[in-house]
Formats: C-alpha cells, structure tokens, sequence
C-alpha cells in the first residue's frame, strides 16, 4: 500500500459525533493525480480477485467503484438506502459504530454464482460491507472480496468480513 496517498486524507475531529474522528477523503477525490494513483492500486489488489462485477456503497463507494468498474471492464451495482431504488429490493439491517442502517439493493442484481467485489472509502466495523456480503449472498451470488481506500484497523471491521479478502490502501491503527 502507498503511504504517498495518506497525505490526501484530512481528519475531522468530533464528525458526525463527539469522540469520533472522520478521515475525510475528499481531498484524495479533488487531486487527479491521487484519485488516479487510489484506483490504480485498488485494481491491482483486485485483479486476481476474478471479479465479475462490483457493487459500490452508497454513496462514497460510488465513486470508487463507478471507476474501478469503467477501468475494469466490468458491471456495477448499487448498494443504496432505504426507499432510494425504484425497483423490488432484498433488504439487510445492520448496525455500525455509531447507529444502526439498513441497506437494500435490486434483487435482480445478482446473477447465481456471480463473483462480486465490494467497494467502499472506508472500513470501520464493518457493518456495512457486511451488510453487502448477506445481500449479495441472499442472491446466490459469491463474495469475492472487499476493497476500501482507508481502513480503521482498530474497530475490527476486518474480522467481521472474514473468510473473503480485505484490502485497503491506507490503514490507521488508532484514532
């Protein structure tokens, strides 16, 4: 991983509540340069993955993912928050290190034995890839890893995706 890219993350102290430090990875987003050198790396960690397509997480994995899959070659899927996809949807809830969420996602999205990637700017937990995971899965689909551009190595989230592969390009070992 390229430590180069740890100069683009901006922290912001107490967001979105007391206690928590946000990494702000907007400013990797606003640099061409970093944002090329992010997607570049994510697809080289990803390659031999053998992904058929790869799901982004609403919102910031949007971003990620919508150009790992132009790079790659391949399809995406979308992730999203309740009552923001127009078609019928399986639905997870799940909680994380400040709430709890549900996400839900097409139901035709997954096709049977489909190896998807999911794709996300930041591991904490690791209730929302998680989430991904049993979506993807309720749909006879594989997970065949998850890719983050930042990783709080401290909050776990790692375990909790455990048996697929968790790759991120940055990794903070405390707050």
């Amino acid at each position: 991983m390229n430590n180069e890219l740890s100069k683009y993350i901006r922290d912001i102290p107490d967001f979105p509540k007391p206690g928590i430090v946000f990494k702000d990875i907007t400013p990797m987003l606003k640099d061409a340069t970093a944002f090329k050198m992010a997607i570049d790396q994510m697809q080289q960690i990803m390659a031999p993955w053998r992904a058929d397509a790869l799901l982004g997480i609403e919102s910031r994995g949007f971003i990620f993912g919508a150009a790992l899959a132009y790079k790659m070659g391949l399809g995406m899927l979308a992730a999203r928050k309740p009552g923001k996809l127009p078609y019928e949807v399986d639905k997870v809830s799940y909680d994380l290190e400040y709430g709890s969420n549900t996400l839900e996602l097409h139901k035709d999205a997954v096709e049977k034995g489909m190896r998807v990637v999911v794709v996300d700017d930041l591991l904490a937990t690791g209730g929302t890839a998680g989430a991904c995971a049993k979506l993807i899965e309720k749909q006879g689909g594989l997970v065949a890893g998850h890719i983050f551009a930042v990783e709080l190595t401290f909050l776990g989230g790692r375990e909790r995706l455990a048996p697929a592969p968790v790759e991120a390009l940055l990794k903070y070992d405390s707050e």
